[in-house]
């Protein structure tokens, strides 16, 4: 009998070290989290350039966690799940907030529509995620990305700011198009390159090292307007791609 009870405690304690979470690639995403969730502060605080720059770090600590989380073999269900969780604050409420607060607040029933199509196309587009991740191409988005559509709304308000740029009438239903862009570009099924395929284990060439180099001594430069452009080039990319897509003939029945 006491062999038995011994059995079943050592099968218990077995199962609860199965489902336990992995720290590592956890911080990364609490982290991220902390970030989104200091981006709303600050701007309800009215310091709307730091809490830009927040939503960025938090999109660097995002692609973290999940390369964190594969190079140590550290995946699980709770990770992803709260990777989610994390991302609708990070990259849905807060850049939504934001804007409203920052440009879209003056404009009434319109401004408030436009954040909640953003803050709505973001949970829609964290699902559609969740639900197909196994179903569809690796090497693509379905859709703009959430951290890629805060980086793009973020980078609006960051670069306005940094140019000390007025927000008059016309900058604010800029801000109304770029935030219902981003929006609506999160539930198409417009295909976005992933960066999944590239293996950081395996060698590259001098070359790529040197790219690498430039790019950060680009950003570093002028950091608001790089990345904005970045982004810019990176939301429009999908929308090139489907209709080169769509200019293939089809193969006959």
């Amino acid at each position: 009998m006491a062999e038995l009870h011994r059995e079943r405690k050592g099968m218990l304690r077995g199962a609860l070290r199965r489902r336990g979470i992995y720290l590592l690639p956890n911080l990364f995403t609490t982290a991220a989290l902390f970030f989104g969730f200091y981006a709303i502060v600050q701007a309800m605080n009215g310091h709307f350039e730091q809490a830009a720059i927040a939503v960025f770090i938090a999109m660097v600590l995002d692609g973290l966690d999940g390369r964190v989380a594969r190079l140590t073999r550290t995946q699980s269900e709770f990770g992803a799940e709260y990777d989610s969780l994390a991302d609708m604050v990070s990259f849905g409420a807060a850049p939504a907030l934001i804007m409203y607060i920052w440009a879209l607040q003056p404009l009434g029933r319109l401004g408030w529509i436009a954040a909640f199509v953003y803050c709505v196309g973001a949970a829609l587009r964290l699902a559609r995620f969740n639900t197909n991740i196994d179903v569809v191409d690796r090497r693509f988005f379905q859709g703009l990305p959430s951290p890629a559509a805060a980086a793009l709304v973020a980078g609006f308000v960051w670069i306005v700011d940094d140019f000390q740029i007025e927000r008059v009438v016309w900058l604010r239903y800029a801000a109304c198009a770029v935030t219902l862009f981003a929006g609506i570009t999160m539930v198409t099924n417009a295909p976005y390159y992933s960066f999944k395929d590239i293996n950081f284990r395996r060698s590259v060439p001098f070359w790529a090292i040197l790219i690498i180099v430039l790019a950060l001594i680009l950003v570093s430069a002028n950091p608001p307007m790089v990345l904005f452009g970045l982004f810019v080039a990176y939301s429009v990319s999908g929308y090139v791609v489907w209709l080169w897509n769509r200019r293939k003939p089809r193969p006959a029945a």
